[in-house]
């Protein structure tokens, strides 16, 4: 089991968990937020779940608040809203630090072994995003809710995409692909 999959979180019920509690399958580690222009992806995220699911793969939600207060309801909310919202069926958990003073040892791992996203030619969310006088950090930092990491079966970090690019991009559906093998 890799270092990444021993990491604690809790599911958002509360219940201790980690990434190895999916160890095996491939994983889409996505930060969430209910509140963001982005918020839709979650109906994309629940499709790619369903289309892929029964081949090994599942997408790991993750809320987070520190970009524009996004997510500012508590565990019950956050799964209330994903359920009635977008029939969201995929794993959840607690609300957790992303970026920053206070980051979960999560992010600092997946940021660690992925330091770069992977975005669109030309899709101008980061300067977009700074023309609202957003101050963005490192590039290595998250960006913004809905930054994902793809993790393979075997606890690896294989790729991160920036968070305008959608779940039903090729990009990414072609790199899940191959991750299932």
């Amino acid at each position: 089991m890799s270092t990444l999959e021993t990491i604690a979180v809790n599911t958002i019920d509360g219940a201790a968990s980690s990434l190895g509690a999916f160890a095996g399958q491939v994983r889409l580690v996505v930060n969430v937020a209910s509140k963001c222009g982005l918020t839709p992806q979650y109906e994309a995220l629940e499709a790619l779940y369903k289309k892929f699911h029964e081949r090994g793969f599942e997408v790991l939600a993750f809320p987070a608040n520190e970009f524009g207060a996004q997510e500012p309801g508590t565990e019950a909310e956050i799964k209330d809203f994903c359920s009635v919202n977008y029939n969201v069926t995929f794993p959840m958990f607690a609300k957790i630090i992303v970026k920053g003073a206070g980051q979960h040892p999560l992010y600092a791992a997946l940021t660690a072994a992925q330091p770069q996203a992977t975005a669109n030619a030309g899709s101008g969310f980061r300067a977009k995003l700074e023309s609202y006088g957003i101050k963005l950090g490192a590039p290595e930092e998250i960006m913004w809710n809905f930054e994902k990491f793809l993790v393979g079966r075997d606890g690896t970090v294989l790729a991160r995409f920036a968070p305008d690019v959608a779940p039903s991009d090729l990009m990414i559906v072609e790199a899940i692909e191959k991750a299932l093998g």
